[in-house]
């Protein structure tokens, strides 16, 4: 059977105190923010790991050094590459259109008998949607074609060359547009 113990000052407990159970006392108003404030700050914490950690997985953040850096390292400077030459060449396999922009009359004629001359492959010859171009461009739609537009712009004095895809439904493969600029 258990002891029976005689009663002391510790088997009461004043009114005064509101406590619960033995060893706790009640919480102070207002600690409820604690843990919202470390709740609120953990997840700044973690958000800003987060974002730095993506940026060094995209590559917008490097370690590397920078150029100068007083780490006294010296950083390699990198030999820029050549950029190759593209040497102008005459095709006959590919077709030239020619496209007057001019008001001049008979100018898209003139300038395919140019090019037929210089060894082109000359397709249509007609009048441009303008009149009114003050310049003369070789137009190719396929990057492979771009030593052929400037054999074709060499042929015709003061023309430009030009990457577009306006004209690649025509056929062709390289467009001459005459401008009033044309001194052939």
């Amino acid at each position: 059977m258990a002891e029976k113990y005689p009663r002391d000052r510790f088997d009461d407990i004043p009114d005064g105190l509101q406590r619960v159970g033995a060893h706790r006392a009640p919480r102070p108003k207002g600690r409820g923010w604690i843990a919202v404030g470390w709740a609120a700050l953990a997840v700044v914490v973690l958000v800003g790991a987060g974002i730095f950690g993506l940026s060094l997985v995209s590559g917008s953040i490097s370690f590397h050094g920078a150029p100068n850096s007083a780490s006294g390292t010296p950083t390699p400077t990198a030999t820029p590459t050549p950029t190759p030459t593209i040497v102008p060449t005459v095709d006959p396999s590919l077709t030239v259109n020619v496209l007057n922009g001019t008001t001049t009359s008979g100018l898209g004629t003139k300038v395919g008998a140019v090019l037929t001359q210089a060894g082109w492959k000359v397709g249509a010859v007609a009048n441009a949607d303008k009149q009114d171009l003050t310049q003369t461009i070789v137009y190719y739609s396929d990057p492979k074609n771009q030593a052929a537009a400037l054999g074709a712009a060499k042929s015709l004095p003061g023309a430009t060359v030009a990457l577009t895809q306006d004209f690649a439904a025509s056929g062709a493969d390289l467009t001459v547009v005459v401008g009033s600029d044309y001194k052939g």
